[in-house]
């Protein structure tokens, strides 16, 4: 019998079956080493794992340690509040700073008296006496009438008693800074012909480091101790630190500011923007701080005068105060005319006249313009201004 066809046979079905038997024999066997030397690895890891130091480069630290570069802030249970001040009674301060004015050692007040209660007052007494007027910026008009009231006087009464002495001077003195001049502050809001409420506007111009944007502050607390209500403009635009330096002004008596978020704004929409806001919340005076501006730059004065023409538009100024440092002399009243032709300036507010022998710009400023000084600064405290009058202010240089 021939075999070979059983032997093909055979061998087909070892490629059918067996063929398949020997790949999965074959893949169980690759699966189990497998298995087998990954059993053996994981063992060996395990056995590493149980003898070795902890790895903290591995161990997240669940403890979070405090951060040193930042202050601890506690949440607050309530919500924070700020503190409004209330500003110290106008009456009151007139006192205060003639006082002040009486230390400040002005050759307005001793040292005239001392000259004129000499026994015999010679030529020379009298030069020195005009000197010590002229260099307290009297100015040489008001100067010379002056002397020569006193001439007459001395002559005529022949005075010489301390006391009699003190009498003449301060009632020429007190001439000389014109008591008839209305020095009254206008801050009572309007109505107009409509009905509408129109807020009392008051401008408030000077060059730089007169004291212009403290000032404001300043007459925001004698308004608010008067019992007036009050909104504040931040016009100055150019100067970084203005409108901030008015807004914490502001703040301490709960007053608000009108300001732009840009810097460089236009100052005449600013102004315009606050006078607006005081009509429309009936608020009694809208307090406008302007740019320090130089009298001799044509521009600048222009924008103040802008300031003035648009915010008239909602209500016209009612006050355009004029801030003139005391040490200034002369200078101040040269910055004193500019501003009175551009801006139309109703009122001087003269500061730094603690320790300062320039009083007598006070004499000066009114005689060339006719204005009045209505305000005064005797100090760096936040109540330091006050009206000007002109009783406690030669009472207080004659000590």
């Amino acid at each position: 019998m021939n075999e070979l066809p059983w032997i093909e046979i055979i061998a087909a079905l070892i490629v059918i079956t067996g063929g398949g038997g020997i790949a999965g024999w074959v893949a169980t066997k690759r699966r189990k080493r497998t298995h087998d030397q990954g059993g053996g690895q994981a063992t060996l890891e395990r056995e590493r794992e149980a003898t070795a130091e902890p790895d903290t480069a591995v161990e997240p630290d669940t403890t979070v340690e405090p951060d040193t570069s930042v202050e601890p802030v506690e949440a607050p249970t309530k919500p924070a509040r700020s503190v409004v001040e209330t500003p110290a009674p106008t009456a009151g301060r007139l006192v205060r700073l003639r006082d002040r004015l009486a230390r400040s050692g002005s050759p307005l007040g001793a040292r005239l008296l001392s000259v004129l209660s000499r026994d015999s007052l010679t030529e020379d007494d009298w030069d020195e006496i005009e000197e010590e007027l002229l260099l307290a910026d009297v100015g040489a008009g008001p100067t010379t009438e002056l002397l020569e009231a006193l001439r007459t006087k001395v002559r005529v009464l022949g005075v010489r008693e301390p006391a009699a002495v003190r009498d003449l001077l301060r009632s020429e003195l007190v001439a000389l800074l014109d008591p008839a001049l209305d020095r009254t502050l206008r801050t009572e809001p309007t109505t107009a012909e409509d009905g509408t409420h129109l807020p009392a506007v008051t401008l408030v111009v000077g060059v730089n480091g007169t004291g212009k944007t403290t000032t404001v502050g300043k007459l925001a607390r004698v308004l608010v101790a008067d019992g007036r209500s009050v909104v504040l403009g931040a016009a100055d635009t150019f100067r970084a630190a203005a409108a901030d330096q008015l807004t914490t002004w502001g703040n301490r008596v709960g007053v608000p500011t009108v300001r732009s978020d840009r810097e460089g704004a236009d100052p005449a929409s600013v102004a315009f923007e606050a006078v607006a806001r005081g009509r429309d919340e009936k608020i009694d005076v809208v307090l406008v701080d302007t740019a320090g501006r130089l009298q001799n730059k044509a521009g600048l004065m222009d924008e103040l005068g802008k300031i003035v023409r648009v915010s008239s538009k909602v209500a016209a100024p009612s006050e355009v105060l004029l801030v003139l440092d005391a040490t200034t002399g002369q200078n101040g009243l040269s910055q004193a005319r500019v501003f009175a032709e551009v801006a139309g300036v109703t009122g001087i507010v003269l500061t730094k006249l603690d320790g300062t022998a320039k009083g007598g710009i006070v004499v000066q400023v009114q005689r060339e313009l006719g204005v009045p000084v209505k305000l005064i600064g005797l100090g760096e405290g936040p109540d330091d201004l006050a009206p000007f009058d002109v009783d406690e202010f030669v009472d207080g240089i004659l000590g």
